[in-house]
């Protein structure tokens, strides 16, 4: 499984644009297929902080949605509402291997 985290900062007044462009593409993205889980998530004390979480089966369906065509359409709409350059993080479960032991109880 591969886990995506998006950080995105709007203007104020470019957020009902990014919020109508969300709720447009949101099932679109979520039912990509390798795609198992879309959210957004809101900062806490920024008010156009933003984050989109998601979780993809493998890191070549993740690289198969940024190859689409419904990407080519997502991200420029949303990348001119930016007011800041977004960062990202992925993670595969597999990178944290050597950190971790699974415990039954802790």
């Amino acid at each position: 499984m591969i886990y995506r985290l998006v950080k995105m900062q709007f203007p104020e007044e470019s957020l009902p644009d990014f919020l109508q462009l969300f709720a447009l593409y949101r099932e679109r993205i979520a039912s990509f297929p390798g795609c198992e889980e879309l959210k957004l998530l809101r900062g806490r004390d920024q008010t156009g902080l933003f984050f989109t979480y998601s979780v993809w089966q493998s890191p070549e369906q993740l690289e198969q949605y940024r190859q689409s065509e419904l990407f080519s359409e997502v991200w420029p709409a949303t990348k001119r509402l930016f007011s800041a350059k977004p960062e990202a993080w992925t993670l595969q479960l597999e990178d944290l291997n050597p950190f971790i032991t699974a415990h039954d109880s802790i």
